[in-house]
Formats: structure tokens, C-alpha cells, sequence
């Protein structure tokens, strides 16, 4: 499972051992445990990578292998593609803009997802320097 944490000033990615209902009936409890709303809503997530990865044709090749339709592989321009998620918006409400986007993809497909952006994080930080 894949955990996309949205914050007012960008994401996090996570790699999760537990399945996505496990996860989800946790969260959902967890919020019922506090006193706290939770919204739970199909949705869809995408987010940025360099281009240049060198992992990305494995990226490619894994979907078209596995050929699920909760992925997909976009080139924006000369220097990015565009990864679109499908999976579930949990939040204190619809509107929020802040909240956990989760998904549940074959291994292959979330382990080279995590570690791409992985990749691009330590790219990122190393151009800030």
C-alpha cells in the first residue's frame, strides 16, 4: 500500500506493509476513539518526477505487465512525468485540502513508485545545496 500525505506545503510518500482496508478501518476507528470526523471518498492523486530517472522504463514495463488501470504513466514535458493514482481521500472533511490519499497497487509497481520518489527527493536536496 502506498500513504501520500498532503500537507499545505507538499507530500510525503510512504511505503506500507498493511493492506489498504486494514489501514483504512484503523484510521476510521482511531477517529471514532477521539471524537474526530473523518471523510473517506474514492479520489484520485498524482504528483511529479523528473524524467530522467533511470528506473522509470522498469515503471513502465511494470504496468503494462500487471495492466491495472489504478496507475498510469504520463510524460508532461521534456523534463517531468506525471504519476496518476487512483485509491481513497481520507480527511476531517471533503473540503480539506490537507489529509492521506492511500492506494493499493501490485508490489512491484508500489516499490519502484516509493523508490523513485525516493530517488527524486535526494535529487531534489542535492540541487537546494
Amino acid at each position: 500500500m502506498l500513504k501520500l500525505n498532503y500537507t499545505e506545503t507538499g507530500f510525503h510518500l510512504e511505503h506500507l506493509t498493511q493492506s489498504l482496508e486494514e489501514w483504512v478501518a484503523m484510521r476510521a476507528i482511531f477517529a471514532l476513539r477521539v471524537g474526530e470526523s473523518i471523510c473517506i471518498e474514492p479520489s484520485t492523486a498524482s504528483f511529479l518526477l523528473p524524467g530522467d530517472l533511470p528506473q522509470l522504463n522498469s515503471l513502465a514495463t511494470a504496468i503494462e505487465r500487471y495492466g491495472t488501470d489504478e496507475v498510469a504513466l504520463e510524460k508532461c514535458d521534456a523534463e517531468y512525468v506525471e504519476i496518476c493514482l487512483q485509491g481513497f481521500w481520507l480527511a476531517s472533511d471533503a473540503e480539506n485540502a490537507a489529509g492521506v490519499f492511500v492506494t493499493s497497487l501490485s508490489y512491484a509497481i508500489e516499490l519502484l513508485l516509493f523508490h523513485l520518489w525516493q530517488e527524486s527527493q535526494m535529487s531534489a536536496a542535492m540541487s537546494d545545496r
